[in-house]
C-alpha cells in the first residue's frame, strides 16, 4: 500500500519534469510557438468537443475554425512580408515580427502561409479537430509547404537543393540503399537541371566511405539513361559540415572525386589556421571527457582531422537523450567562453547516440555548395534537414544560408520532394486559393 502511494505521488513530478524539459529554450522554435499560440485562440473559442460528428454544430464549427485559421495565417504572412521589407532596408530590428518574436532570423522569400494552410488542412483535418489543437508538427508542415510554394511560384527559379544525411535521406546510421524511395525523386530533380548537395556531418577523408554510405544513389545516377552527363555532374557531397567536397564522377572507382579547395572554399574559411583548429578541438575534447566522467558514461573519444566526438565505448550501448544534450550544451558553452571559440566557427551537435564538435557548420556547408555551383543565392537554395532546434542540432545554421524545410523522417523527405515536384510541374492547386 505504501509503495502504491509513493508511486502515485511521484507521477505528477515526473509529468511536470517532462513538460518543463520539453519547454526549455533549446528545444523550442520561437516562430512555430508564436503561430501555435495564435491558432490556439480560435481552437478554444470555436471547438465543440460535445458535438456529435454528424450534427450541424460540428460542421459549423469546422467552417468557422477554418476561416479563423486562414485569417491568422494570412496575418502572419503579412508580418513576414513586413519583416522582409525592413530586412531589405538593413533594419530588420524595426519589424513588428522581430518585436513579437525577437529571435526570428532571415527570410529569403515570402511564405504563402494561407495557401499552405489550406493544403495541409486538407491532408491533416486541422479545422475538423475538436480535441487536439493545431500542433507543433501541424505548423512545421504548414511552414514547409509555404516555403516550397514560395520557391516554385514567387522568387525562383530554384537552382540548388541540399540535404542532411541521417534521418533526412536515410535512417540514423544507415546507408542510402538502392530501394530507398528518395532516389528516384532526386533523379527527377536532377532531370530538371537542379543541383543536389548532400551536406553531412560525416567527415571522411576517403571517398570510399561516402561511396559505401551513398552507393544506391551513386549507382542510380551512373546507370540512368534519362540524365545527361552534365546533369550527372550536378551531385556533390560536402562532408564534415564544410570540410571535404566530392563530386560525382562516373569514371572513378568510388564514383566520386575530390574537388580542389579553391573551387568551393569560402574566403572566410581560408583564414582558419591549423593551429587554431587543433586548439579548438583540444578544448572540445577536454569538455567531452569531463562530460563522460561527470555522467559516468560508457563512452570513448574519437578524434578526427577536423572534428572530435564522444561515441559508445561498447557496441550496443545507448545513451539517454538528456545525457547527450547535457554533453552538447556543456561543450558548446565551454567553447563559446573560450577565445578561440569566439573566433573560429564550430558546431556541437547530438548525433542520436553520439556527440560531435565539427569545425564550421551547415551554414558554411550550404554556402560552399552555392559557391561551387556558381554563386547560387539564398532564395534559389532549399536545404532539407531534420535538426533545426537552436542547440545540439546541426541543420539550424543552414537557415542563415538559404530557405529550409524541416522534416522528421526520410518518409517526410519523400513527401516534401513529391510536393516540390508537383508544384514545379503544375503550380499551386486552385483549391488552395479559394
Amino acid at each position: 500500500m505504501c509503495c502504491f502511494k509513493a508511486q502515485l505521488t511521484t507521477r505528477p513530478y515526473v509529468r511536470r519534469y517532462r513538460v518543463e524539459y520539453a519547454l526549455k529554450a533549446h528545444r523550442r522554435d520561437a516562430l512555430i510557438e508564436f503561430i501555435k499560440g495564435l491558432l490556439a485562440v480560435p481552437f478554444v473559442l470555436h471547438s465543440q468537443p460535445t458535438a456529435a460528428a454528424g450534427d450541424a454544430s460540428f460542421r459549423a464549427m469546422a467552417v468557422e475554425a477554418r476561416r479563423r485559421y486562414r485569417e491568422i495565417m494570412k496575418d502572419v504572412e503579412e508580418l513576414i512580408n513586413d519583416h522582409i521589407t525592413y530586412q531589405s532596408a538593413g533594419t530588420p530590428e524595426r519589424s513588428k515580427l522581430r518585436f513579437l518574436v525577437p529571435s526570428v532570423g532571415t527570410f529569403f522569400t515570402p511564405l504563402l502561409l494561407e495557401k499552405a494552410f489550406v493544403a495541409q488542412d486538407a491532408r491533416r483535418s486541422i479545422s475538423n479537430r475538436r480535441f487536439v489543437a493545431p500542433s507543433f508538427n501541424d505548423i512545421r508542415l504548414i511552414l514547409n509547404t509555404a516555403q516550397i510554394m514560395s520557391l516554385t511560384t514567387l522568387d525562383g527559379p530554384l537552382k540548388l537543393v541540399t540535404f542532411d544525411g541521417d534521418v533526412t535521406l536515410y535512417d540514423d546510421g544507415q546507408c542510402l540503399i538502392p530501394t530507398n524511395p528518395v532516389i528516384p525523386r532526386l533523379l527527377q530533380l536532377m532531370q530538371k537541371g537542379l543541383c543536389i548537395g548532400i551536406v553531412t556531418a560525416a567527415g571522411y577523408t576517403d571517398s570510399a566511405k561516402y561511396m559505401e554510405r551513398l552507393l544506391g544513389l551513386l549507382d542510380a545516377i551512373k546507370n540512368s539513361k534519362d540524365l545527361t552527363e552534365d546533369q550527372k555532374s550536378n551531385l556533390i557531397i560536402l562532408g564534415g559540415e564544410s570540410s571535404y567536397l566530392y563530386k560525382f564522377c562516373p569514371t572513378s572507382p568510388t564514383l566520386l572525386t575530390a574537388e580542389p579547395r579553391e573551387n568551393w572554399e569560402l574566403d572566410e574559411m581560408r583564414t582558419w589556421s591549423e593551429t587554431d583548429i587543433q586548439r579548438l578541438l583540444d578544448i572540445a575534447e577536454t569538455a567531452l571527457r569531463e562530460s563522460i566522467s561527470t555522467m559516468k558514461l560508457e563512452a570513448t573519444i574519437l578524434r578526427k582531422e577536423r572534428a572530435v566526438g564522444m561515441i559508445p565505448a561498447i557496441p550496443g550501448v545507448k545513451f539517454e537523450r538528456e545525457q547527450l544534450e547535457e554533453a552538447v550544451l556543456a561543450t558548446q558553452k565551454t567553447l563559446e567562453l573560450s577565445d578561440i571559440g569566439r573566433r573560429l566557427p564550430f558546431c556541437a551537435f547530438n548525433g542520436g547516440n553520439d556527440v560531435f564538435v565539427d569545425i564550421g557548420d551547415k551554414r558554411f556547408g550550404v554556402l560552399c555548395c552555392q559557391r561551387f555551383f556558381g554563386n547560387v543565392t539564398g532564395n534559389q537554395t532549399l536545404h532539407i534537414g531534420d535538426q533545426f532546434l537552436s542547440a545540439g542540432h546541426n541543420d539550424f545554421k543552414a537557415r542563415m544560408a538559404g530557405t529550409t524545410v524541416w522534416v522528421a523522417s526520410p518518409a517526410e523527405t519523400v513527401s516534401s520532394l513529391d510536393e516540390l515536384w508537383n508544384l514545379l510541374e503544375y503550380g499551386v492547386p486552385e483549391e488552395c486559393s479559394e
